[in-house]
């Protein structure tokens, strides 16, 4: 008896875990965006939220996971934020103020479906010029889509403990600055427009890396999901286009990615007829009204490459010329060693792996690059290639070492035991 009532608590336990995962992979940066809409502390609605969802994995085991969870972690949060509001708070005026927000929050909290979502409003708020250019987007990444420190400094090359101080002064700023949550007027917004494009875009990157993670899946359509948003509220941006051309065109082929065993598969070697046509034609009609729509930014260009890339592999096009050019544009206008090392692949296909890897050579003296695991592969593919098996051995093992994903772990081991085969 008691070992069944063991098992069922732990069913309990586990249904409750999984209901609040999912939760706080779906709601998590609406929750957080709308409590701190009024306050403009988003530390403290992030903190609150912590609190709600810890509070939910002590109670809903043995109370049952509530029929709408969004409205009871709201609920939870809303309480917390305003006690810990009213702890730092004694003025009159101060609780007439604290009131008002928790009638608000209380208001939506029985009507979850109803919720504003201010989302857009605070990646704005993040991108403010108040805080530091270079941390506009990973506050985004942070606040909107919950991505830890980890993995933010991954996508930015920095140092996990640096990009965390970071985050936390960035977040201070908001609240200290009092910068408002909307969307800027017209002649602001370029200078905004740019982090809240990139935030969008290195959460894709992230959810398109990881092939095989459920939950990277979901980040990866949670940022086209917020690029369409951009681009309906925004319609006259030509580089809000571009970005989501850009991921359509890569997500058209998410499903040619793996084999039926479930093996990583280059572009190269991906079966074309398993590509999604409809995306592809989506994202080609973004790019034609982009490009029309005024001079061609990075985004823009970056989807002209994938575009290039889809001409080539349905149609047979030599557009390996077109691609470099378009690269030699892209390094002119971001000066990125990401886009150094991208363009040395598509010379290689031109000029020889000897010429690509003369390129990539300055790479080496760059320190964010050491655990780049992507420019590890490229270096042993092109050493490969110029028959330097010894230096595309040492490359290509590290490269799997750094790889996240076990399929490209495995195709990287792979390709290592072809150099001895060979």
């Amino acid at each position: 008896m008691m070992q069944s009532e063991g098992n069922e608590a732990a069913r309990a336990a586990e249904r409750a875990s999984g209901v609040a995962e999912r939760v706080a992979r779906e709601s998590y940066g609406r929750l957080v965006a709308f409590l701190a809409a009024r306050t403009r502390d988003v530390a403290g609605a992030e903190d609150a939220l912590a609190e709600a969802f810890a509070a939910a994995l002590h109670s809903w085991p043995s109370e049952g996971v509530p029929h709408n969870p969004d409205a009871w972690l709201l609920t939870v949060a809303r309480r917390r934020q305003t006690d810990a509001l009213r702890r730092r708070t004694t003025r009159q005026a101060g609780e007439e103020h604290l009131k008002m927000i928790a009638d608000e929050i209380e208001a939506a909290a029985d009507a979850p479906e109803e919720i504003p979502d201010r989302r857009l409003a605070l990646m704005f708020a993040c991108a403010h010029p108040a805080i530091e250019r270079g941390m506009r987007a990973p506050l985004i990444l942070q606040t909107i889509l919950g991505l830890t420190a980890i993995d933010i400094a991954a996508a930015f090359l920095i140092p996990p403990a640096t990009m965390g101080q970071r985050l936390v002064r960035a977040k201070g700023r908001i609240k200290d600055a009092g910068i408002p949550f909307g969307i800027p007027d017209k002649e602001l917004l370029p200078e905004r427009l740019d982090a809240v494009l990139e935030a969008i875009y290195a959460a894709y990157t992230k959810g398109w890396a990881e092939i095989g993670d459920a939950a990277s899946i979901e980040l990866a359509e949670e940022a086209i999901w917020l690029g369409r948003l951009v681009v309906g509220l925004l319609p006259d941006e030509p580089e809000a286009k571009g970005m989501l051309a850009l991921m359509l065109y890569t997500e058209a082929r998410r499903a040619a990615r793996r084999s039926a065993d479930g093996a990583y598969v280059p572009l190269e070697q991906q079966d074309t007829s398993l590509w999604d046509d409809s995306q592809i034609g989506l994202a080609e009609a973004l790019l034609k009204a982009a490009n029309a729509a005024g001079p061609s930014g990075r985004y823009q260009i970056e989807a002209a490459i994938q575009s290039a890339h889809v001409a080539r592999r349905t149609l047979g096009a030599n557009t390996w010329p077109a691609i470099l050019a378009l690269y030699d544009h892209l390094l002119a206008l971001s000066a990125s060693p990401v886009v150094a090392l991208n363009r040395a692949m598509a010379l290689a296909e031109l000029e020889g792996p000897e010429a690509a890897l003369a390129a990539i050579a300055p790479l080496g003296d760059d320190r964010r690059m050491a655990d780049y695991q992507p420019y590890w592969a490229a270096r042993g593919h092109l050493m490969a290639r110029a028959g330097l098996k010894g230096e595309a051995h040492e490359a290509l093992t590290l490269a799997s070492g750094l790889a996240t994903d076990a399929a490209v772990r495995h195709y990287l081991r792979s390709q290592i035991a072809a150099l001895a085969d060979g």
